[in-house]
């Protein structure tokens, strides 16, 4: 197996940010890819209007590349925010405020997974009220992601570099989809397994893919230590993919690393270009 045999697709708001964001899709099918990711691309406002979203959708199309994974707004990412549906207040109407937004986009380019991170703690906030709010927003993600025929992701993040973040370990976030899955009787709440941040927490791996890959919707890597791309760090990627592959995931592998000292395009050394697409 190897590299060869996943798919992998680029994450736009990481990779090739060195370029205007019209410009990326562009860029990684010049790579040689054929699938990209994004995080919410307006980080200030849940609401675009309907120019930018058609710019953004345009460039995509033309591009000629698909459109594999959108999350939902986030808040300041990259940032201080580790998303927005937990966050009483002025966030949390953010977040509603996007989510048939984001899930209309997803569908106008035919994608199917769309990812809502939690969020921090509050400090003075009762925690269970937040995850209260949690629930309630996740089960409107989740409804209006079944509505375009797409799964509602929840991806575990990493204690060290997001402290204030409760979903920050693979279990947790699984508990999660669990509860999502139960209050919507959907059944398409998923795991987003990042194996970037389930290394960071100092989690077994293999384990980690045994126990989930069967409630995994979707999985990202980076090298680590560095964030970097595979073989930049010590983690044994390639074989860890084997793994997921061969614990029954075969959906695609986004590429979120942070590309270095260098242009995007020349961070992908790693991988054959004949094995891009």
């Amino acid at each position: 197996m190897g590299f060869s045999d996943q798919r992998f697709d680029v994450n736009l708001s990481i990779l090739f940010t060195e370029l205007p964001l019209l410009e990326r899709p562009a860029a990684a099918a010049a790579a040689g890819f054929k699938a990209v990711e994004l995080w919410w691309p307006w980080v200030e406002t849940p609401t675009p209007e309907r120019s930018e979203l058609d710019a953004l959708k345009q460039a995509i199309e033309d591009a000629g590349v698909q459109l594999v994974g959108l999350n939902f707004y986030a808040g300041q990412l990259p940032g201080p925010d580790r998303g927005a549906l937990s966050i009483p207040g002025e966030e949390s109407e953010k977040f509603r405020a996007n989510v048939d937004v984001a899930a209309d986009f997803a569908r106008s380019l035919g994608c199917t997974a769309l990812n809502a991170l939690y969020g921090n703690r509050v400090d003075g906030v009762d925690p269970a009220a937040q995850d209260e709010l949690a629930l309630e927003n996740l089960v409107l993600a989740a409804r209006a992601a079944h509505r375009v025929g797409a799964v509602l992701l929840v991806e575990a993040l990493n204690a060290p570099e997001s402290p204030y973040c409760p979903i920050a370990s693979a279990p947790k976030a699984v508990e999660i989809v669990d509860k999502v899955n139960e209050a919507t009787g959907l059944g398409n709440a998923k795991f987003l397994m990042d194996l970037y941040h389930l290394s960071m927490n100092g989690e077994d791996l293999p384990q980690a893919i045994a126990a989930y890959a069967d409630k995994t919707g979707h999985v990202q890597i980076a090298d680590n230590p560095g964030r970097g791309a595979p073989g930049s760090g010590s983690l044994p990627l390639e074989d860890l993919l084997d793994q997921v592959r061969k614990a029954g995931y075969e959906g695609w592998i986004g590429l979120e690393y942070k590309p270095g000292d260098r242009p995007s395009h020349e961070s992908f050394d790693w991988l054959p270009a004949g094995a891009r697409g």
